[in-house]
């Protein structure tokens, strides 16, 4: 069986090939199989899911050619979320991928004091297969009110796959900020983040959190207020909107992190996932998707040129 074009099968055989000859086998197993990165590969060779003519496998195994080379993948936790008949946004969908442009006031999945009415729920709904995946193929979430795209995994090897490219950064998470103040035109946010300790609803950057990275170009300028480009190189909880408050220039509308003073601009935080980029978990195909501004968020840019001339 080749790299691309597996089945949804968690156990399956690939026959290394003459070609291969000579490579390390966490190295040739990236090649076969593009959808899944180098570091997820080592990780199941490291954890005894792939193995070599039926015995234990080495990251650095040398090739030889003609071996057979078995995988036996972790299986999914089943959900006990309901199905709810919700509306979506579907950007795109296939029988590997559901790529969802999420509204604001939604919950991505279920959880303390947000029983129902999720995405989550209408997910199952939408595509009841999607039940016996762990958070129902869910691999990344947006804050009840951030906008934009988001993916889901519809086969459990699919998952796996986006996983593994939210971990090496192969996938690529581009957001829109309108922000107080007037940020230099360029800049990156190194600051690692961690739970407030004063207030656990809250994240805040702190020496003992955990790594993370955020890349920014300003887009426009509109009196004291700024349209952002941010790239993604982690996901931690509230990472844009603790990051550019830690800089001095909260989100337009968040008032946990110091922008309410501008909910007359706009009545929640303005925050909108605008790009995401990621490998096809079956084909291996480069592909990008894009939602547009939500309303409020088009209106209030549209107020400020307005009254800054731009």
């Amino acid at each position: 069986m080749s790299g691309k074009g597996l089945d949804d099968k968690l156990k399956f055989c690939l026959e290394m090939s003459g070609a291969e000859q000579g490579l390390r086998l966490d190295r040739a197993l990236a090649r076969r199989l593009p959808q899944f990165s180098r570091t997820t590969l080592q990780g199941w060779l490291r954890d005894g899911h792939i193995t070599i003519d039926a015995k234990p496998a080495c990251v650095a195994a040398t090739v030889r050619g003609g071996e057979q080379v078995q995988f036996d993948l972790p299986q999914p936790a089943p959900t006990d979320v309901a199905a709810e008949d919700i509306p979506l946004c579907v950007i795109f969908e296939d029988d590997t991928l559901i790529v969802i442009d999420k509204p604001v006031g939604l919950v991505v999945h279920p959880g303390a004091g947000c029983a129902q009415g999720t995405l989550q729920n209408a997910l199952l709904h939408h595509a009841p297969e999607l039940a016996p995946l762990a958070r129902s193929g869910i691999v990344h979430r947006l804050d009840k009110d951030t906008s934009g795209v988001l993916v889901v995994a519809r086969t459990e090897l699919a998952r796996l796959s986006l996983i593994g490219q939210l971990k090496t950064r192969e996938m690529g998470r581009e957001y829109e900020a309108l922000v107080i103040g007037g940020p230099p035109t360029k800049g990156v946010v190194d600051a690692p983040i961690g739970r407030d300790v004063r207030h656990r609803t809250r994240m805040s950057v702190r020496d003992d959190g955990r790594p993370a990275r955020s890349d920014f170009t300003v887009v426009e300028r509109l009196g004291a207020y700024s349209l952002l480009k941010i790239k993604l190189h982690s996901g931690r909880t509230h990472q844009i909107r603790v990051h550019m408050a830690h800089l001095g220039f909260p989100l337009v509308g968040d008032e946990t992190y110091g922008g309410g003073r501008a909910r007359h601009i706009l009545a929640r935080q303005a925050l909108h996932a605008r790009r995401l980029s990621l490998r096809h978990p079956k084909t291996g195909e480069l592909m990008t998707f894009e939602a547009p501004r939500p309303a409020d968020f088009a209106q209030a840019l549209a107020a400020l040129r307005k009254e800054f001339g731009t």
